[in-house]
């Protein structure tokens, strides 16, 4: 607990020393008193050495810390009783250069190895495994391969292969030119010549190209580049990487990955010494070297304040006048000092997170830009902690005066300082000890990577696995030892910052720098044979050679990859208990389990007759109510009530398709909250607050709600760049079933439409006055649907439902008070056109490319619904991914098969060739049809399907299929046998009739998204429509009343 302020200089310093010596005292930097079953410090088990150990009551947890006694290299165990295991091998790999060695190297690591030398064991091993999560990742200075299974045979399985593909990988030049970069000529099959021009080629050149082309990536990769110049690029810089060599790689991994630099972390309730047993003989292959320990510093500021700025791309989605981005950045102190870190973190939090925080206040808040730059928080990854306060979307004025008036807000905090107010630190608190009682089946790889990823920059693992200890030591710290810390590094300290101003020809620059160092690499080919006729041979042989490996995968003999098999996938599982009730007239589905005293709350209101005008604004209604305070709450104390009282509450839309027929659909607005037992009163009150008492008539509610406007438009690009496959898929889908129509309109390219218009309209004379009435319109109509067309879903302790069901109907009465009557606005139920059987085609400003392919199939209670769900398994692993991955060097690509949505579709990500990639797709279904599936092929395909059916699920999302989408257990168990006895025959008639599209009335679409160079000779075919988005798309928008919809089509 806090205990009380002080003023002097003298007695703050007082309480700085005694906060050191508490901080030495905790125990959190002790081995622990409460002893741990199992080996104890000392012992030897295997060749490790147990060195300390650890118990971690709040969380369960034994943690063990061993020494692999011939190498040195270290190994963290964290026993937990909880079937989902997890292991992760990981090695500190500082960059030598911009090349991004360590990314390439991570890919090239999973194409064979000594004891598996087949053409990529990782996606070879994802149908034969039951993994729940199956990765690779590089960071900064480490990269890391984790997974996660429930099966024991499995988790030995990917063991042994994780180890041999990073320890013994084959790191083949074929697989380098594939995985990394090559020259080779854009059609494989054809020889050299003007049409068929030498382009780079390679998976991770082309992921890192789309990369680049994300403003909110490269400002963020710059100034790490700027604030870290110690680290290199690890990702990869597309302009350096094709200075890469083949040999050079091979020498990274001989330096890096062995034994005596690996940090080996295993987690759940496979006993400690079964996993010593398995990773024993493998280290024991190696012998001592010395380690990689250089841990890089970022800058010193000690002496000085450095701004530096560098040109960016534009955002044509964006007002013109509103494209820079700029940030400020403090050194904090050294992460190893794990209290001071945590401490730091909060006042961090305290400063920014949320619509209340003062540098959000003075910042977005005011107009200055629309949002926070994605470096913008406390860092605590390095060895040093860096705070740092972004914006994007500035204008040219805003971004001198920004550190001026950044700092007016610190002094002013420090000042008055309202944000030591004890409930909003309780506040931050509680939500951490929330967070430690949800428990998810993601709990265990969350914990292995935070820890894992401290531990490379010296932050002892032991001193961070229990967030109990620092929360209690927190509050034993006086505001004081903030109020020192907050001086020391934000007031005393000076500041790097990093401005990225917009560039109209950034893109078109780096288009001709691509094109300049691509002339400079043949040319270095040419000098190496007599002409350049036999140096585009050499080309075109090494491309034909790849392509030869490429398309002859069954040659590998995969008999010497581990599998489990479907015989390990129990046929039933057991049911839970649903219990369905009425709490008044409103009926309830209870989930009673042990939830660790936490009460999940969920409730669905239909709007069924909400027009559609309207509905396309509910995302902004959602975020609105969050924001603007109500008549007796400020924002301010509402947030802080937030904290304190829940874990969260929200507002969202939902839409769902029938199981039983596609053409029935139901939406309704979805409520959610979160809470302790015996704050569920509270989290009521609170919902019922922002929902009903919403203050849209306060005098800033149009300043506010413009606000989230820009915030939404401006991070668009950046969010479409990352998942622009989703967005693809979802509006393919968007013409050929009801909800997926109204998904789309709510979180899809129709929304970021609406937000790109609405933006623009933000910067006339008009402005956005009239969304305060839309606003006040809908939340009109969410209270005046009637309490008995509601249904809830409570999921608590059965020690908790009494107390539950008192507070429910107490809540439920209180929503049956008369309202305020809101102003009415003309509106209209016609329905917003979406494409049906079309192509269509977004301009957007990527250097890569983004496909999506749907067709209708069948509901999820139809027999070719799993044979569908298996067929798109077979399809991603057997043809998409060689032919658009491997061969024509798009990042992702997949199949997929929406049960409840009743969609068949096929994607891809990232993809240099969109144009190829469709055609594959459109040929698909033949090539399928035509397939002869072998028993072990649909084996695999099966067990990939039970990954995610199988997949561990959080008690709180127990019975929530049925809820939201009305798929019972039975249901589902049905769909299991289905799954389980899906055959060969099964498999021909479901590709031939619905993937090949052989079924009168089947309708398809497709999308792509991504450049337009105006060379693209497939989008000159009559049938594409394109669709531009912001700026692009200004004169239309102009042309419609309120945003939203394709009336183009």
């Amino acid at each position: 607990m806090f205990k009380g302020q002080h003023s002097s200089t003298r007695a703050t310093a007082r309480l700085v020393q005694r906060a050191a010596q508490l901080r030495r005292q905790c125990p959190h930097y002790a081995t622990g008193a409460e002893p741990v079953a199992g080996p104890q410090a000392g012992e030897s088990l295997h060749g490790f050495s147990v060195l300390r150990t650890k118990r971690v009551k709040e969380l369960d947890l034994s943690v063990y810390h061993l020494q692999h006694q011939k190498t040195y290299g270290e190994y963290l165990h964290l026993a937990k009783e909880d079937q989902n295991n997890v292991f992760s091998i990981g090695f500190k790999t500082n960059p030598p250069d911009h090349t991004g060695v360590p990314h390439i190297l991570e890919h090239l690591a999973l194409c064979g190895s000594q004891k598996y030398p087949v053409r990529d064991p990782f996606f070879k091993m994802m149908p034969r495994s039951l993994n729940n999560f199956m990765n690779a990742m590089t960071y900064p200075d480490h990269t890391v391969y984790p997974f996660a299974t429930t099966n024991h045979e499995d988790f030995r399985n990917l063991m042994a292969v994780y180890l041999d593909a990073t320890l013994h990988p084959l790191l083949r030049k074929h697989d380098f030119a594939q995985e990394g970069w090559r020259i080779g000529p854009k059609d494989p099959k054809a020889p050299v010549s003007t049409e068929n021009a030498l382009e780079f080629k390679g998976v991770v050149y082309n992921e890192m190209k789309g990369n680049v082309s994300n403003a909110d990536y490269l400002f963020n990769t710059k100034w790490q580049d700027h604030i870290f110049p110690a680290i290199e690029n690890s990702g990869g810089d597309p302009q350096k990487m094709t200075d890469l060599t083949h040999g050079q790689l091979k020498k990274f991994h001989a330096d890096h990955y062995n034994a005596a630099n690996a940090k080996i972390v295993t987690y759940g309730n496979i006993p400690l010494e079964t996993h010593l047993q398995q990773l024993g003989p493998q280290l024991d292959r190696f012998s001592y070297t010395m380690a990689d320990v250089d841990i890089k510093l970022p800058i010193s500021l000690i002496d000085s304040a450095p701004t530096v700025t560098v040109p960016g791309p534009t955002d044509p989605m964006y007002p013109k006048e509103e494209q820079y981005k700029a940030s400020i950045s403090w050194m904090m102190g050294d992460t190893a000092d794990v209290f001071e870190s945590f401490t730091n973190s909060i006042i961090a939090s305290l400063l920014l997170e949320g619509f209340s925080a003062p540098l959000y206040q003075n910042t977005i808040g005011v107009g200055r830009g629309a949002s926070y730059t994605p470096n913008t928080g406390y860092d605590s990854s390095g060895k040093r902690g860096i705070f740092t306060i972004g914006l994007s979307g500035l204008k040219k004025h805003d971004v001198p005066r920004l550190h001026k008036d950044v700092m007016n807000t610190l002094k002013q905090s420090r000042r008055v300082e309202f944000w030591f107010d004890m409930d909003k630190v309780q506040g931050r608190l509680h939500q951490l000890e929330l967070s430690l009682k949800h428990k998810t089946p993601g709990f265990g790889m969350g914990l292995t990577s935070r820890l894992q990823d401290g531990w490379f920059n010296g932050v002892d693992p032991f001193n961070t696995v229990s967030p109990e200890e620092l929360i209690a030591a927190f509050r034993e710290t006086s505001p004081a030892y903030l109020r020192g810390l907050y001086d020391k590094y934000l007031l005393e300290g000076n500041t790097f910052t990093f401005v990225m101003e917009p560039e109209p020809a950034f893109n078109q620059k780096m288009a001709e720098e691509e094109s300049s160092r691509l002339e400079r690499k043949i040319s270095e080919v040419n000098a190496q044979f007599p002409s350049v006729e036999e140096a585009n041979k050499s080309l075109e042989e090494q491309e034909t050679a790849l392509l030869e490996i490429q398309e002859h995968p069954d040659n590998d003999d995969v008999s010497c990859l581990p599998s489990v098999h479907i015989r390990d996938v129990p046929r039933k599982i057991d049911k839970f208990e649903l219990r369905q009730a009425l709490v008044d007239d409103t009926k309830v589905q209870w989930r009673e389990a042990p939830t660790n005293g936490l009460t999940y709350f969920r409730a669905l209101q239909p709007i069924k007759d909400l027009p559609d005008d309207l509905r396309i604004y509910l995302p902004l209604f959602a975020a609105a109510i969050q924001r603007l305070g109500t008549k007796s709450l400020p924002l301010e104390k509402l947030e802080d009530r937030l904290r304190l009282v829940t874990g969260g509450v929200g507002v969202s839309h939902h839409a769902t398709t029938s199981p039983f027929d596609l053409s029935v659909c139901s939406e309704g607005l979805a409520f959610a909250g979160t809470a302790i037992d015996r704050n569920v009163p509270g989290m009521y009150d609170l919902l019922r607050l922002i929902v009903r008492e919403t203050d849209f008539t306060m005098r800033k509610a149009e300043v506010q709600i413009t606000e989230l406007v820009k915030a939404a438009a401006s991070t668009a690009v950046g969010e479409i760049a990352d998942s622009g496959h989703v967005y693809a898929r979802r509006f393919a889908e968007a013409g050929l079933s009801d909800s997926a129509r109204l998904i789309e309109e709510i979180d899809g390219l129709t929304q970021t439409r609406l937000m790109m218009d609405l933006a623009a309209r933000s910067q006339s004379d008009e402005g956005l006055a009239d969304l305060v009435d839309i606003m006040m319109t809908i939340q009109q109509f969410v209270l005046n649907t009637p309490t008995s067309n509601l249904r809830v879903a409570l999921t608590c302790g059965r020690e908790s439902t009494k107390s539950n069901e008192e507070a429910l109907q107490k809540f439920l009465a209180s929503l049956k008070t008369p309202n305020t009557t809101f102003p009415e606005l003309p509106t209209s139920n016609e329905q917003m056109p979406f494409p049906r059987d079309s192509r269509v085609f977004f301009p957007l400003p990527y250097q890569n490319h983004y496909t999506a392919r749907a067709v209708t199939t069948v509901p999820y209670v139809n027999p070719a619904s799993p044979p569908l769900a298996v067929l798109a398994q077979l399809l991603t692993h057997k043809r998409l991914l060689p032919e658009c991955r491997e061969k024509g060097g798009a990042y992702g690509a997949s199949a997929s098969m929406s049960a409840l949505k009743g969609t068949f579709t096929t994607t891809t990500y990232r993809d240099p060739n969109p144009a190829r990639s469709l055609e594959l797709m459109r040929s698909i279904g033949e090539w399928a049809s035509s397939k002869q599936w072998s028993e072990r092929e649909i084996e695999e395909a099966k067990l990939s399907v039970f990954q995610s059916v199988d997949a561990p699920e959080a008690v709180s999302d127990e019975g929530m299929a049925l809820f939201l989408n009305g798929v019972d257990q039975d249901m589902e168990a049905k769909r299991r046998e289905r799954l389980l006895d899906v055959t060969g025959s099964q498999l021909k008639q479901v590709a031939e009739r619905w993937v090949r599209g052989t079924t009168e009335g089947q309708a398809m679409n497709e999308v792509v998204l991504g450049r337009k160079l105006g060379q693209e000779e497939w989008l000159n075919e009559d049938d594409w429509v394109e669709m531009p988005l912001g700026e692009q798309a200004a004169e239309e928008a102009e042309s419609r009343s309120r945003g939203g919809s394709f009336v183009e089509l």
